[in-house]
């Protein structure tokens, strides 16, 4: 599935909104909103499930400017467990994220 369509893009924002429901943190949904949008707007494909997208924009901002250590107040079992994806993938979709984002 690609997430470039409006049911993958869809999926993916209801995976951000349960994350948030759960562990609020109003900055962080702003941004990871706004890195949606900006991958959506990207118009290319982006293979896989949309949750490991939304787990790699999580990752990613959690991680950002800084050594890669997880997301806070989380264990690594518990972010793969939310988002039904493996630690690897969600590193792997924060890769390309962050490559897919840069200016």
């Amino acid at each position: 599935m690609a997430v470039s369509n409006e049911i993958g893009e869809r999926a993916c924002r209801e995976s951000l909104e349960r994350f948030f429901g759960e562990h609020p943190d109003a900055v962080t949904k702003r941004r990871a909103l706004k890195a949606l949008r900006l991958l959506i707007a990207c118009e290319k494909p982006l293979p896989g499930k949309p949750e490991g997208w939304a787990a790699g924009i999580i990752y990613g901002l959690a991680n950002r400017d800084r050594r890669a250590c997880g997301v806070p107040g989380l264990l690594n079992r518990e972010v793969e467990a939310l988002f039904g994806v493996s630690m690897g993938t969600i590193r792997r979709r924060a890769a390309q994220i962050e490559r897919l984002l840069a200016p």
